[in-house]
């Protein structure tokens, strides 16, 4: 299998590389974003005319937290919408057999009920503070489900809940909030600080999957004979965002208070993924919170001292 992974240098695209580098029968072909510009149309014809992959994942994506999202909803919008278009439409056109296209979890109604059931696509409004990101995100799986409907190629789409993990982005403004508190409370540790600002109230529910088992989860639908267009990943179970930044406060060794800011916006309420789907064919995810997150601080420090850090 000649499998192509777009956005392989992202915490997702790394993942994958991760796990699918040493698999018999694959080889991985991959291209930067300085080799392949995803929302050019033309460059992505010809890269998939001239490499000629069976396989691709699309897990290339502009990203962010609550904040990038609000700020610049124009720009996630069309570059999503031009990965997505320009990836799958090309995999169409240039013979790609099979392809996975990489979701999130914000694409179901702010107020679908929880757990998040696939069936609640389009069930309703969506959160507003990512709107632009999801629409981008409901497009691309819906073209991956007309173009098998249409001409039955096997391409196909995962719905995977709040990622974290290794390469993840640290930046206190642009970045989603388990990376966020990370580099808040090493920073404050490192610093002596006594006290830690964090946003929101700390009571909406949060589901954390990380990033390894997204990656072994698609290795495994990519080898199912007949995967549903869309399915979720995620752990099947959340915690609040103040249980969260406790565990990141324990892990990082800090001891000082945290201080909740409730001018800053919450988001939606709840977010909880039914696996129940991905569960009946044989995945689960194995790592625990606690786990995930010891993990993802040793790799912060060893990105940080490497001077690979992004931030």
């Amino acid at each position: 299998m000649k499998l192509f992974i777009a956005g392989h240098q992202g915490m997702v695209g790394a993942a994958l590389m991760r796990r699918l580098a040493h698999e018999s029968g694959i080889m991985l072909l991959t291209r930067s974003r300085q080799e392949l510009d995803l929302t050019s149309q033309a460059a992505v014809e010809a890269f998939y005319a001239a490499e000629k992959p069976d396989t691709a994942i699309i897990a290339a994506a502009k990203v962010g937290g609550i904040h990038a999202n609000s700020t610049y909803p124009a720009e996630f919008l069309h570059t999503n919408l031009a990965i997505a278009a320009n990836t799958i439409h090309g995999a169409y056109r240039h013979g790609v057999k099979r392809l996975l296209f990489l979701g999130s979890s914000c694409i179901y109604p702010k107020l679908a009920p929880q757990p998040l059931a696939e069936d609640s696509l389009l069930a309703g409004p969506l959160e507003p503070t990512n709107e632009a990101y999801a629409i981008a995100k409901i497009t691309g799986l819906k073209l991956a489900q007309y173009y098998r409907q249409q001409y039955g190629v096997l391409f196909h789409s995962a719905m995977p809940t709040n990622l974290y993990g290794p390469g993840d982005n640290y930046d206190l403004q642009n970045s989603h909030v388990l990376p966020a508190l990370i580099r808040k409370f090493h920073e404050a540790k490192a610093a002596g600080g006594t006290e830690v600002t964090a946003w929101g109230t700390g009571t909406p529910r949060r589901e954390f999957l990380h990033v390894d088992d997204l990656a072994d989860a698609c290795a495994f639908l990519l080898r199912q004979e007949n995967p549903p267009d869309w399915i979720n990943v995620g752990t099947g179970t959340d915690v609040t965002i103040k249980e969260l930044t406790e565990t990141v406060a324990a892990v990082t060794g800090f001891t000082g208070r945290i201080v909740w800011d409730e001018s800053k916006p919450d988001g939606t309420p709840r977010k909880l993924m039914d696996v129940s789907r991905l569960a009946a064919l044989g995945w689960k995810a194995r790592t625990s919170l606690r786990d995930g997150v010891a993990k993802t601080y040793a790799s912060f420090l060893a990105e940080k001292a490497a001077g690979t850090l992004r931030s």
